[in-house]
Formats: structure tokens, sequence, C-alpha cells
């Protein structure tokens, strides 16, 4: 009776060294290979939703991992997190996609991937317009209608010799 008490005990300590694998590895890995084979994109959505968090989460505990030793409660809020992102009774990782990822990606607030080169701030704008514009001026027309058409024929050329999906592939 008494070494019962003493592995109980040992299990409690350790619920969360024990569950987190499972939770947080082994029941996703399953799940998302079951959404591979369904039709549903729901579920796709949920699975790729998850994994991105989960790197996120990783990638934090990498990166700040002498500051979250001294938080003992990590590894248990930790625990509560990811069950909370991959349970279906939660839905946790569909619910960050539909209220945090997706209205930034659908009306993003900031041009993550557009750098200015120009260094004045009161000059034109430097985008595409502009550099085709400048382009035209420096070249004339006839020079910009060849490299369009350049451009034209070299996609024509790829879009006939690469096939990016196998149609014979069903799932």
């Amino acid at each position: 009776m008494g070494s019962d008490n003493n592995v109980l005990a040992v299990i409690a300590k350790n619920i969360d060294v024990l569950a987190l694998p499972l939770v947080s590895l082994v029941y996703p890995l399953y799940a998302s290979i079951k959404a591979i084979e369904t039709k549903s994109r729901a579920d796709d959505r949920q699975w790729l939703t998850y994994w991105v968090l989960y790197s996120l989460i990783t990638l934090f505990e990498l990166t700040f991992s002498k500051a979250i030793e001294w938080f003992p409660i990590w590894s248990y809020a930790k625990l509560a997190a990811i069950c909370w992102l991959v349970l279906p009774y939660f839905n946790g990782a569909s619910y960050v996609y539909e209220n945090f990822i997706r209205p930034f990606y659908r009306n993003p607030q900031v041009k993550i991937w557009y750098v200015p080169l120009k260094k004045d701030i009161f000059s034109k704008p430097d985008d595409v317009l502009t550099a085709a514009e400048k382009y035209i001026e420096e070249h004339g027309p006839q020079a910009f209608e060849r490299i369009l058409a350049k451009a034209d024929r070299d996609a024509r050329g790829r879009r006939n010799n690469y096939m990016i999906f196998d149609d014979d592939y069903r799932y």
C-alpha cells in the first residue's frame, strides 16, 4: 500500500513530463495524418495552425530558456495551453487562426515585406510603377515592351515544361 502511494506521488509530481509528449506530439501527429487523408479543410487548418503555434512555443522556449527556469509553473502552463490548442473539444488552434492570424493576414496593418530602397522620404514612392516609368524614360517604350514579351514567353515556357501537382493522386 505504501509503494502504491509512492508511485502515484511520483506520477502526480511528473504529470507534465509524462503527458506533455503525448499531448503535444503523439496525438497531433496522429490527428495530422488523419487530417491529410480527409477532404475537409477545417481539420487541415486546425493541424497546420497547431504545428505553427507549437513551433513558435518551442522557439520561445529555446530563446528564453534561462528566464523560463525561474518559473516552476511554466511546464504546467505549457501543458494547459497545448491541451487547449490540441483537444477537439476546444479547437484552440482553429480559434487562434480565426481570431488572430487570419484577420492579420487578410488585412495587414503593416507591410512586412516591403522595404523602400530610397532614403529620401520626400521623393516619389519606390514601387513597381515608378521603376517601370523610370525604365521607359531611360530606354523607351519599345525596350519595355520587349522585356514584357520576353517575360511572357519565359512564363509560358515554364508553365508548359513543369508539372507542379500530379493529378493522378487522389485523396
